[in-house]
Order: C-alpha cells, then sequence, then structure tokens
C-alpha cells in the first residue's frame, strides 16, 4: 500500500491510461489492507481509531468507505476517467496526487439485494461528501497513515502475542 501510494507522484500527468492504473493499485491496495485490519487485527483497528478525536474518526472512516466506492465502480466496468478530473497539464500540474475525484450521480443499485444496496449508498454518499472536490492526494494521505499506523501497531501486538506463547 506504501509502495503503491509512494509511486503516485513520480507517474506523469501527460501518461493518463498509466496514470489511471497507479490510481486504482493505490486505491485497491489501501482497501485490502483496511478489509485486512479491521478482520485480522480489529483490537489494534480500534485502539488506532480510538487515537484520534471524533472529526478525525468520521473523516478517516468515510474516506475508506468512499474509496471502498471507488473499488466497486471500477469493478463494475466503469472508467476512472468518470471518477477524475485529471488536470491540464502546467509546470504546476503535472502531479497525479493534485487531480481531483468528480462528483457522480448515484449509481443504479436496484439489483443488489437490501443490505448490499445499503452498503453500496453508504460508500457512495462517503465518496460524495469526502472524496469528491478533493484531490487525490489528500485523500490517499490520511488513508495511508492511518492503515500503516494501525497495521504496525497490530504487527507489533502480533509478534508479542506469538512470543509469549513460544515462552
Amino acid at each position: 500500500m506504501s509502495e503503491a501510494t509512494g509511486r503516485l507522484p513520480m507517474v506523469k500527468a501527460w501518461d493518463q491510461e498509466r496514470a489511471f492504473a497507479a490510481i486504482g493499485e493505490a486505491v485497491w491496495w489501501i482497501t485490502m489492507v483496511d478489509a485486512t485490519l479491521v478482520r485480522h487485527h480489529a483490537a489494534s483497528y480500534d485502539i488506532a481509531m480510538a487515537a484520534h478525536d471524533p472529526a478525525e474518526q468520521r473523516l478517516i472512516h468515510e474516506t475508506l468507505t468512499g474509496l471502498r466506492f471507488v473499488r466497486n465502480w471500477i469493478g463494475r466496468g466503469a472508467e476512472f476517467g468518470e471518477l477524475i478530473q485529471a488536470r491540464t497539464i502546467t509546470a504546476d500540474s503535472r502531479r497525479i496526487t493534485g487531480w481531483t475525484w468528480k462528483p457522480v450521480p448515484e449509481p443504479p443499485l436496484a439489483s443488489l439485494p437490501g443490505r448490499a444496496r445499503a452498503w453500496e449508498i453508504s460508500r457512495y454518499r462517503a465518496y460524495q461528501a469526502h472524496l469528491a472536490g478533493h484531490t487525490i492526494g489528500e485523500t490517499f494521505g490520511p488513508a495511508v497513515t492511518f492503515l500503516a499506523v494501525t497495521g504496525t501497531n497490530a504487527v507489533a501486538t502480533t509478534d508479542a502475542s506469538w512470543r509469549a506463547t513460544r515462552s
């Protein structure tokens, strides 16, 4: 995840196909790391989240929820061009981290079963509230920082538990 997002500033804005692929890879890794931590290291995740004030907690949670919407939107065959406003290339806008998430219409979700539809609606709303109008860098930064710290704490806890069982 950190490697994928760390490569984003190096991708040239003129190579839009490669840029969208790099953003997609970063979205995928962020959402997979988040899911892994929630499922397998829930205590570490909750402790890391509790270290933030309620406004920061909401921002982190809603940003990650919005990124899950992006992952699912692309998974349904949509194009990144539908979600991302690539800036006109100037000397100051050569980095794709300055590109902006576009507001998008609510996707048709009627075919999804009730609970899945409710999840996708909440993901869509989080996207609209916390990603749309914001840059790629703004949205990835806090999510990656939170997940990296949480992952480090989860590994430390797992290592300590493993060592205790070996003693």
